[in-house]
């Protein structure tokens, strides 16, 4: 979510990260989604896990996407039929996103997507409560305080018959933390897991509110 820009010397491993343009196909589409390292770093890249979740994908009929970076998960979201997709990151990011949603989003099918600034556990009032089918958020979870914030808008954003999918790797002892903080809230379930990439899907549903007797 955060934009972290980084210095040119990066490691080989990483040169993918340094195209211009990330090629893809989901949904009977060819996917291609501008890239800008130097401009936006890690906002404006392809990630593994984007990538994982367009695989394994689950659809309701109004998703959001958090953190959404080159905009990959929402734009196959809206390929594969969701009624409606609301695509969100920080302000800076959103020109590049919108971009890319109108690269790759055929024109009939532009009104169903919207592109729409969030900070976590910032303005939450401007989207409805409880107001989508599923929550979608690839390799999100990577700066530790940010987690509360966030799982305050994974709460807001969700009704206890929506789903969220979360795809990341788990790199750090932070990481799991941040699920123990989930499992507080959600109940939480490991769906799917890419070998190769190293990528977790974990799926979410928000656990019923308490009511004191």
């Amino acid at each position: 979510m955060a934009l972290v820009p980084y210095d040119g010397n990066y490691l080989p491993v990483l040169s993918k990260l340094h195209n211009s343009s990330a090629e893809f196909h989901f949904a009977d589409h060819n996917v291609r989604l501008t890239q800008d390292w130097n401009k936006l770093g890690v906002a404006a890249v392809v990630w593994d896990a984007a990538v994982v979740m367009c695989m394994y994908l689950e659809l309701g009929k109004v998703a959001i996407e958090l953190g959404a970076g080159t905009g990959l998960v929402g734009i196959v979201a809206a390929l594969l039929g969701a009624k409606k997709v609301t695509i969100t990151d920080h302000e800076p990011a959103l020109g590049f996103l919108a971009a890319n949603v109108k690269e790759n989003i055929p024109p009939d099918q532009l009104g169903a997507v919207e592109v729409s600034e969030l900070t976590w556990g910032q303005g939450l009032e401007r989207y409805p409560t409880g107001g989508f089918d599923i929550v979608l958020g690839a390799d999100i979870v990577y700066l530790e305080d940010t987690f509360p914030s966030l799982l305050q808008t994974m709460e807001h954003l969700s009704s206890e018959s929506s789903v969220v999918l979360l795809a990341c790797k788990i790199r750090y002892e932070r990481d799991t933390n941040f699920l123990s903080m989930l499992k507080q809230r959600f109940t939480v379930h490991e769906v799917h897991y890419d070998k190769e990439r190293d990528i977790h899907i974990y799926k979410a549903v928000k656990l019923p509110a308490r009511r004191d007797l």
